[in-house]
C-alpha cells in the first residue's frame, strides 16, 4: 500500500510528474508561498516511489527529529560562517560523492513576498552537470507537477530569465498568490 499516495487521494490532490526518473537532478520549486508546499511535494514525489532531498537549517536536526529528517531526505545546512566552503561548494560536493541526489529547493528562498530569486541552485546545476526539473505545487487545481526539465545553458541571466518565464504562467497557483513575485 503507497500511503504517501493514499493521503493525497484523500485530501483530493492528483500528481503529475512526467519527467525523466534521474539519479541527480536539481527540482526548482515555485511558487512558494506556503509551509504546505514542503509537504505536499514530499507527499506527490514519495508517491511515485521517488525520494527528494531538501536542505534545512542545522536547527532543527536535533534529537529525535533528526531521525525523521534524515530519513525524508534532509540535508543540514549549518548556519553561516561555519566551515570554509559556500553552500553550494558543498552541495556540488554531495552530487559528485553520491550515486542519487534530486535536490528541491525554491528559488525565492522565502515564503514571503520577493522579487530577487536565489540563484545557487543554477550554480548547483552548472557544477554537478544535472538537469533542472520545474516543479509547480498548484492550489488551484489541487495538482502537483513536474512536466518540465531545463537543461541549464551556463547563462545565469539567461537561465533564470527562461525559468522565471516558465514560473509566469502559474502565479494563481500558488497558495497565497499575492505573495509570489515573477516580474
Amino acid at each position: 500500500m503507497n500511503v504517501w499516495k493514499l493521503l493525497l487521494d484523500w485530501a483530493g490532490w492528483k500528481v503529475d510528474i512526467s519527467v525523466p526518473k534521474r539519479d541527480k537532478c536539481v527540482i526548482c520549486v515555485a511558487p512558494h508561498t506556503s509551509n504546505w508546499d514542503f509537504i505536499l511535494g514530499l507527499f506527490a514525489y514519495r508517491s511515485l516511489g521517488r525520494k527528494a532531498n531538501f536542505l534545512m537549517k542545522d536547527f532543527w536536526f536535533f534529537f529525535p527529529l533528526k531521525y525523521l529528517l534524515f530519513a525524508l531526505g534532509g540535508i543540514p545546512v549549518p548556519r553561516k560562517g561555519k566551515g570554509s566552503q559556500s553552500l553550494t561548494e558543498k552541495v556540488i560536493n554531495l552530487y559528485n560523492n553520491n550515486s542519487y541526489l534530486n535536490l528541491a529547493v525554491t528559488p525565492e528562498g522565502t515564503r514571503s513576498f520577493t522579487s530577487k530569486w536565489k540563484t545557487g541552485f543554477l550554480y548547483i546545476s552548472y557544477g554537478a552537470h544535472v538537469p533542472i526539473q520545474l516543479g509547480v505545487i498548484d492550489y488551484s487545481t489541487k495538482t502537483v507537477m513536474i512536466t518540465k526539465e531545463y537543461q541549464p545553458t551556463g547563462d545565469v541571466t539567461e537561465d533564470m530569465n527562461n525559468i522565471r518565464f516558465y514560473y509566469r504562467a502559474f502565479k494563481s497557483a500558488a497558495l497565497y498568490p499575492d505573495k509570489f513575485c515573477n516580474d
